[in-house]
């Protein structure tokens, strides 16, 4: 045993070094008595974005007051969006930087809905993220018109069947509204191929980009996506309450009308005009004030991003997901552990999920600090999954290797007992 643990440690030693990404992990504040493998809720901070807030709040703000919007806060939205369109595979005028993903998603179904005229149903799946589900509800609730949401079921608390999903989508759907990387699980859905079956039947498609924007590569326009949501503070690492964003295809945008008319969605807001009048391609989706404080952090992050390079971004996260998928198989099987990701990296995002009936007491362990060598921050998701997320601009092959000798530890000297089963307010 010792011998196998010394060529996986000898292994990561040798992927860390012919890294071609591994510089990228100096442009953020790490510890060297911290693995972060939570990426994939909250992103490492930039040393840059901390010099961005600070130059923001003490001479924009703290100088220039007022003349900041003009200065430069006023365009900020346009900048992020712009970035983030090279990264999504979409046009800038397609992409709007604002709001919360879940007020994002309210305004993109409701306006699908109001265009989809006679069609009921809305389909979703039983891995979408709960908070988009309720969003949906509540807007079948306020609609009072006959609309329902229908869930596609997993078999495997993994993935979604191809067929489970085809035979669902018929000609009563209105929309189809999916995570495409999901929270749980990381399964991965092919956005084309869905895509495709929902416009067959006629039906409209919503993407939630949450754990997939910087993680996997995403081209919207060549997949014929009509809209998508997203948040920034994952693995695009814009820092926590950093604005969320959206994707309105051009081709579709005339016809999908957002039920918020606000200041910001107006064609010219500084002519105070009392008739609404959509503003200029995404810009009609904007609401209120740009977060600009929120905001300052994302311009920095997503240039990392885009110097990197989302395709060496996801060779590498698939290099590091074979790796831990590797040690898992060779020490953690015997343990009871169970994988609770696909195995075909195909269908898999950027985080792995990892089961065991002591899940959460495991991770309590791997998080303290006296535990072991270091302070490892993973995350959990009932019921079993203890969520690794590598984020490929700053994780390493090493890390993965001390991560597995933990859980490995952890287990087979009952470690984990020491620990009750007690939440904190986030987990």
């Amino acid at each position: 045993m010792k011998d196998k643990k010394e060529e996986f440690r000898q292994k990561a030693a040798l992927l860390d070094e012919a890294d071609p990404l591994k510089d990228f992990r100096a442009e953020f504040k790490t510890s060297s008595d911290l693995i972060y493998f939570d990426g994939n809720s909250l992103g490492m901070m930039p040393h840059k974005s901390e010099k961005a807030v600070r130059k923001l709040v003490s001479d924009e703000w703290g100088q220039r007051l007022i003349r900041g919007w003009n200065d430069s806060w006023w365009n900020m939205p346009q900048r992020v969006a712009a970035r983030l369109a090279s990264l999504l595979g979409a046009s800038e005028d397609e992409i709007a930087v604002c709001d919360s993903t879940s007020v994002n998603l309210f305004k993109l179904v409701s306006a699908s809905l109001a265009r989809q005229k006679g069609r009921k149903k809305i389909l979703s799946d039983n891995l979408n993220f709960p908070s988009d589900l309720y969003v949906i509800q509540g807007i079948v609730e306020s609609l009072d018109d006959g609309h329902y949401l229908e869930l596609a079921e997993t078999k495997d608390g993994i993935s979604i069947h191809d067929d489970e999903l085809i035979k669902r989508i018929d000609e009563n759907t209105a929309l189809v509204v999916l995570t495409h990387v999901s929270f749980r699980s990381a399964f991965m859905y092919d956005m084309k191929k869905v895509t495709e079956w929902a416009h067959n039947k006629g039906a409209l498609v919503i993407w939630d980009l949450s754990h997939a924007a910087g993680a996997v590569e995403i081209n919207l326009d060549a997949a014929g996506a009509d809209m998508a949501v997203g948040c920034t503070y994952k693995y695009l690492n814009g820092g926590p309450g950093s604005p969320a964003f959206l994707y309105v295809n051009r081709n579709v945008r005339n016809n999908i009308i957002s039920p918020l008319w606000a200041w910001l969605g107006e064609k010219n807001p500084f002519e105070f005009s009392l008739d609404y009048r959509p503003g200029e391609g995404a810009s009609r989706y904007m609401t209120g004030s740009p977060t600009i404080i929120s905001m300052s952090t994302l311009e920095p992050s997503l240039d990392i991003l885009l110097a990197a390079g989302m395709e060496r971004l996801r060779e590498k996260s698939l290099k590091l997901g074979r790796f831990l998928v590797e040690m898992y198989e060779e020490f953690l099987v015997p343990l009871e552990f169970r994988l609770g990701s696909p195995i075909d990296e195909d269908l898999r995002g950027s985080h792995i999920s990892i089961c065991h009936k002591e899940g959460f007491r495991i991770c309590k362990a791997l998080i303290d600090s006296e535990s072991g060598r270091y302070e490892i921050i993973p995350d959990f998701r009932p019921p079993e999954n203890i969520r690794i997320g590598l984020a490929p601009l700053y994780n390493t092959f090493f890390e993965v290797y001390e991560l597995v000798n933990e859980l490995e530890r952890i287990i087979s000297q009952g470690i984990f007992e020491q620990y009750d089963t007690t939440s904190e307010s986030v987990t």
